[in-house]
């Protein structure tokens, strides 16, 4: 059953906090990004987790393999649920995150967290990638990204609703589908260009459905969250 994942994007600890109390009845996955995280360091995390929330750890890591190997150690121990690293690293630094994770939480007698490569970021479209030098369209490369990830183990990919339906076909019911770029019906788009309804994203086949401004800048977050509960659980 798909996830509800809400976005903290703050740049105050207080208020997300008590985003995390308002929804965590009925929200379990928040996301901590690299703002929050920079400004309150991991001990946003142990409070996000003493709420009983999941953490989806955003902070897509993009390095040499051996840093990120050792960084991806570090995060596994701080009991996230799930963290990132960019797929474009390659095949190198993806299987030494895998085994850094794999290592933190053998050593701390954690779960081992989920690990997902970013593909293509949901606010890059076919002109952003033609000015980065590559010439495929946003789907094919996500794909190629998607298949390199799973060669390595990873337990799935970022990518937007708009690839979901492609990658669960070509890559399995069991890899892992985290969809920022969800957008309820009536809401604003903002930097996002790759988009879909969180009705469409899980008939599409996404796991977790990442959603931020539209419930966290919403006059009425709590209201806004259930609606979009309500959204994903309808029959497509």
């Amino acid at each position: 059953m798909a996830q509800l994942c809400v976005a903290l994007d703050f740049d105050n600890t207080s208020q997300a906090i008590d985003c995390v109390k308002l929804l965590v009845d009925e929200v379990k996955w928040f996301k901590v990004g690299m703002e929050l995280y920079n400004l309150a360091g991991p001990s946003i995390i142990s409070q996000i987790k003493e709420l009983g929330a999941q953490i989806f750890l955003d902070l897509k890591l993009h390095d040499i393999p051996k840093t990120v190997e050792r960084t991806a150690s570090v995060l596994a121990k701080l009991g996230v649920g799930m963290f990132n690293v960019h797929a474009s690293g390659g095949s190198a630094m993806l299987k030494a995150a895998r085994e850094g994770a794999l290592a933190g939480a053998d050593s701390s007698g954690l779960p081992e967290p989920l690990l997902v490569g970013v593909t293509v970021l949901t606010s890059l479209d076919q002109a952003a990638l033609l000015e980065l030098g590559i010439s495929d369209t946003p789907q094919t490369q996500v794909l190629r990204l998607a298949r390199l990830c799973k060669e390595q183990n990873l337990h799935g990919v970022v990518c937007s609703p708009l690839e979901a339906e492609l990658l669960r076909g070509e890559l399995g019911k069991s890899f892992v589908l985290v969809t920022p770029g969800i957008r309820p019906s009536q809401s604003s788009v903002g930097d996002q260009k790759r988009i879909a309804t969180p009705k469409r994203a899980v008939r599409w086949g996404a796991d977790y459905l990442v959603v931020g401004r539209p419930i966290t800048k919403a006059t009425d977050p709590k209201g806004a969250a259930h609606s979009i509960l309500l959204e994903m659980g309808e029959q497509a």
